[in-house]
């Protein structure tokens, strides 16, 4: 058996659910494993300026801009968030260093950006002989701190762009890894098994009518009034699901928005898996998590692009459309153009070929990798060159050259 920590934070609802859905697979798994997370924000509290002045923590901060719609402010925001992990950079490392002395770990599994440089280095002065990882929870690093700095040490990836980006920093090849695509909860791999139609009789909605799915996350968007306003003027005929998440305050404005299509709006559910197996196609934020659920249902994803997308996420719309699984506006104000050109037969039917041919299986692959980052970590504790050298000196030479 061997002790594996994953490290996340709250700052958006990624990163938490990677983490969980990690844990649940690793535990059930054949071979035994000591699963811990660790919080990373609770652990480094007692040096929060902000919470201190403020009673805000920086992550609610973070999820506050998420809810406002203020993602224009992203970038400034990452760039003073990136200075203060600076200016605090030794005191995180001694605190990182206290938590390893107390809770020592043979792999460190990190699914969040921005500390990496303090993780590794903590690890390597506290905890040399344990493994570090960083595993991207987003399509593609957005340098520099981001995800990708140069005291990575292992790196996976669910992207060929971010394998790319690793590569272009320095990193060997050897020691960054690409899966299928982005961590999804194992539940999403068991899909609901309901009689469409009926279902969607008993929500009110059409059983013939091409069926969208809107959701902004756990917090909504009200970008999603301007959405139902725009799609009550398309030439097509569709019906929407609204999943406005915890925002109540939206779900009313939708309520009490005049709109003569079938339609159904809910607050938060658990049960996005079920909505999502009753529609045809999605719409929403090009959120990696929203992306990849959305096409381990098999729908086509209509995203917005522009100044107020949030920077780690630009990337998102380019690849669906690279991949063609999807297609992206400038503005939600042009949804209703974007939905007309969706439902055309032949568009449409392409897009849902690409769809069902995307395959996504990081959350089983991970679990693999990291079985090999613990063999190769293993194998370098065996001091293979001088071992070899003591019998046959250009044997030393030869395994260098290779490895």
């Amino acid at each position: 058996m061997h002790d594996l920590t994953i490290v996340f934070h709250d700052a958006g609802g990624g990163h938490r659910s990677a983490a969980g859905a990690l844990k649940t697979v690793l535990e059930g798994q054949y071979h035994p494993r000591n699963v811990q997370t660790l919080n990373l924000q609770e652990l480094l509290d007692p040096i929060d300026f902000v919470h201190k002045a403020t009673g805000l923590r920086i992550q609610d901060g973070y999820n506050l801009i998420l809810r406002k719609g203020w993602t224009r402010l992203t970038p400034p925001l990452l760039s003073l968030l990136q200075r203060t992990i600076q200016l605090h950079h030794s005191r995180i490392v001694r605190i990182l260093r206290t938590y390893w002395a107390q809770n020592p770990t043979d792999l460190v599994l990190s699914v969040i950006p921005h500390f990496n440089r303090c993780l590794a280095q903590s690890i390597r002065q506290e905890m040399p002989h344990a493994a570090f990882v960083t595993l991207l929870t987003d399509l593609a690093d957005y340098p520099p701190n981001f995800w990708i700095v140069p005291e990575s040490e292992f790196i996976i990836c669910g992207s060929h762009r971010a394998s790319e980006q690793a590569l272009a920093m320095g990193h060997p090849k050897g020691r960054i890894y690409e899966t299928s695509g982005m961590i999804l909860k194992p539940s999403f791999y068991r899909r609901p098994e309901v009689d469409r139609a009926e279902e969607r009789v008993k929500l009110g909605l059409r059983p013939d009518l091409p069926t969208g799915i809107v959701m902004f996350g756990g917090h909504g968007s009200a970008s999603m009034l301007e959405i139902a306003k725009k799609l009550e003027q398309t030439s097509k005929q569709v019906q929407l699901i609204f999943l406005c998440g915890h925002n109540l305050a939206l779900a009313e404005k939708l309520r009490g928005l005049e709109l003569t299509r079938p339609r159904v709006i809910e607050g938060f559910t658990t049960k996005v898996d079920y909505f999502m197996s009753l529609a045809d196609f999605f719409i929403g934020k090009p959120g990696p998590g929203s992306i990849s659920e959305a096409l381990q249902f098999g729908l086509p994803i209509i995203v917005e692009n522009n100044a107020c997308t949030m920077p780690q996420e630009r990337y998102n719309g380019a690849w669906l459309v690279e991949k063609r699984l999807g297609m992206v506006v400038r503005d939600f104000r042009e949804i209703g153009a974007a939905v007309d050109q969706l439902l055309t037969e032949a568009t449409f039917a392409e897009f849902r070929r690409n769809v069902s041919a995307y395959k996504n299986y990081a959350i089983f692959q991970v679990p693999l990798l990291l079985d090999q980052v613990m063999a190769e970590k293993a194998f370098e504790s065996l001091d293979v060159v001088s071992t070899l050298a003591s019998v046959d000196p250009f044997a030393s030479v030869v395994w260098a050259g290779l490895t």
